[in-house]
């Protein structure tokens, strides 16, 4: 393994204590045994347990900073606050993807610059998308809406200034597995254990 290969971090759990753990600016981005036992899939964020949402937000984020680090990413490309913008995190969900398969161990020698190729052609839609959505370095504000006939307004949209993005990312992230573990606590509340199916 060189030196420029993320670190491989097994002891990864899903409890509080891992989303307290301090991101680290100057190293790779680490990547959990989950990341590695399987060839790497596609991450449906609509589909994901509490416990791999959990996973999968400290994976990106981790490997979003040190996208950002390496390649001196401005906030016009990266903002701090792209998680909150589902466009963004689709955006870089797949970006990172591709980086675990062009970098995969098992891949050709020339997978590397394609995805540096791809790279190119995603910066500027993150541009597009970042220049949309009105987030900037400083401060954040949803990504405003366009209403169809019928539909009900938008609510007003504002500026919101976040003085500490790391504090503030453990913070919504320990908020989105609490809205995930309710849905999926919801939804089992409703199967029958004796049959595995549905009650009404």
């Amino acid at each position: 393994m060189t030196d420029d290969t993320p670190d491989f971090d097994a002891g990864a759990g899903a409890d509080d204590s891992v989303l307290d753990e301090p991101d680290v600016f100057d190293s790779p981005p680490r990547i959990s045994a989950a990341d590695v036992s399987e060839p790497p899939h596609p991450v449906n964020w609509n589909l994901l347990t509490a416990h791999e949402l959990e996973q999968e937000w400290l994976a990106l984020n981790r490997w979003v900073d040190w996208l950002r680090h390496t390649y001196g990413l401005p906030a016009s490309v990266i903002p701090p606050f792209w998680h909150h913008h589902p466009e963004l995190v689709w955006e870089l969900s797949a970006l990172h993807l591709h980086w675990l398969c062009a970098y995969d161990a098992e891949q050709n020698g020339s997978a590397p610059s394609g995805w540096h190729r791809d790279f190119a052609e995603t910066r500027n839609r993150l541009r597009d998308w970042v220049a949309a959505s009105g987030t900037r370095l400083d401060r954040d504000r949803p990504t405003r809406q366009t209403v169809w006939p019928g539909e009900n307004p938008a609510p007003p949209v504002e500026d919101i200034i976040i003085a500490d993005r790391d504090e503030e990312f453990v913070e919504w992230v320990q908020a989105e597995v609490r809205r995930r573990q309710q849905a999926e606590d919801e939804f089992y509340a409703h199967i029958d254990p004796d049959t595995g199916e549905v009650r009404d």
